[in-house]
């Protein structure tokens, strides 16, 4: 009876978290899309749009972090409609940029929403499925953030009066209505409101990230992220511009990015299906091999048809090893420090994240072309894979007291 009573309100915050990462995701890729409109429009030098580019990212890191932090103090609800509303007014606010200055200040700040919501979206999916499917769940949720920047790509493909301003508007005026719907509709965590109504100690400091067992297990899972995301991004913000260089058009081009969208959303419902079913070690092999191959085929191949299939594999094995990193996150850390665990592992990410295009824009500086940034990649991605296997070795702490896990009695 009571698991029959908990499976409507789970998958209803299943369902929410995923639409607000389809939000999330329409919202991350928006700004390439409408780059052309607002470097015409402020009259922007590539330099100049580059800070605009990364006003956002640099949002997201202390947003991933401070959101994670407050959501094991005040409640996992509460900070994302408060996540939600922050880049929902922030990306209609972006519309509404009169200057230079106030285009980044609204970028920034658009990225700290953002950055505070994922982490919640994780440990909310993780906390609500059923134990069985908590990985597959984590995924699926994750795999709105590349259908999200497919819809972004459709938007960014038609005609609007308001032009560039059109994406903003949707991006903007959706996550207020959808935050109103988080009101009603989300239930708080089970398992946080059971940590708070409890009397057994909780240690909530960010050292208990590094304390104990979870010293190894942060530690892996940081490196693995950082590595992992420096691929991904240097991938979304320079994949374009890399197959245009080789003498596809522009409308190829955009064929190309939308099938990595596709395949990265197919990538991350896969690798959370063989998370749950014991074969994280296989999800893992699969997703990092695939993506160094994927990779060759982007950098070397002469032919259409090769570089569609590698754009698609490239997604799914990039979004497909993150996902395994998602799923795998809230399991190392107990209620008390969960969100905080996956927020800071999220930060980390996004330091990859900012990383990535500037050393893919070194290495084309230094005229190596498409094949020197995929070529550029390969040891990183060694890095990673090795990190992600030690951790899907790591026996799931999940039952283990959030005190002892911390180091404490």
């Amino acid at each position: 009876m009571n698991h029959r009573g908990n499976l409507p309100r789970g998958a209803a915050t299943i369902a929410l978290c995923f639409i607000t990462a389809l939000l999330e995701g329409l919202d991350l890729q928006s700004t390439g899309i409408a780059a052309p409109g607002i470097g015409a429009e402020f009259k922007l030098a590539p330099a100049m749009m580059g800070w605009v580019f990364s006003a956002g990212l640099v949002g997201l890191l202390p947003g991933a972090f401070v959101g994670g932090w407050l959501a094991d103090r005040i409640g996992r609800k509460r900070v994302l409609v408060g996540a939600v509303l922050l880049f929902g007014v922030f990306s209609f606010a972006t519309a509404h940029a009169w200057s230079y200055d106030s285009l980044l200040a609204a970028r920034m700040f658009t990225g700290l929403g953002l950055g505070a919501a994922l982490p919640l979206l994780i440990a909310l999916t993780s906390e609500a499925a059923d134990p069985a499917m908590r990985s597959t769940a984590v995924s699926l949720t994750y795999c709105g953030v590349p259908l999200g920047g497919g819809i972004a790509s459709v938007i960014g493909m038609m005609k609007f009066e308001a032009g560039w301003r059109t994406i903003f508007y949707v991006g903007g005026l959706v996550p207020i209505a959808v935050a109103l719907l988080l009101v009603l509709l989300l239930a708080e965590s089970a398992s946080f409101r059971r940590q708070a109504a409890s009397h057994a100690p909780a240690d909530r400091r960010i050292g208990a990230l590094f304390a104990g067992s979870a010293l190894a297990s942060t530690l892996l899972l940081w490196v693995a992220c950082f590595f992992t995301l420096t691929v991904l991004y240097m991938l979304l913000n320079w994949l374009p511009s890399l197959l245009i260089g080789q003498g596809y058009t522009r409308p190829q081009a955009g064929i190309v990015q939308i099938l990595f969208n596709l395949g990265g959303a197919t990538g991350a419902v896969l690798s959370g299906r063989l998370v749950d079913r014991d074969r994280a070690g296989v999800a893992v092999g699969i997703s990092y091999a695939g993506m160094l191959l994927a990779l060759a085929g982007l950098g070397l191949s002469g032919s259409f048809g090769v570089t569609m299939a590698a754009g698609f594999a490239a997604g799914c094995c990039a979004l497909g090893a993150q996902a395994v990193l998602y799923a795998r996150a809230p399991a190392l850390y107990g209620t008390a420090i969960r969100a905080t665990g996956v927020g800071a592992s999220v930060s980390v990410g996004r330091l990859g994240a900012i990383a990535g295009p500037l050393v893919a824009g070194q290495v084309l500086a230094t005229g190596a072309g498409a094949a020197g940034v995929m070529l550029s990649a390969a040891p990183g991605l060694v890095v990673a894979a090795l990190c992600a296997w030690s951790l899907s070795r790591r026996a799931d702490p999940e039952a283990v007291p959030v005190a002892q896990a911390a180091g404490t009695h």
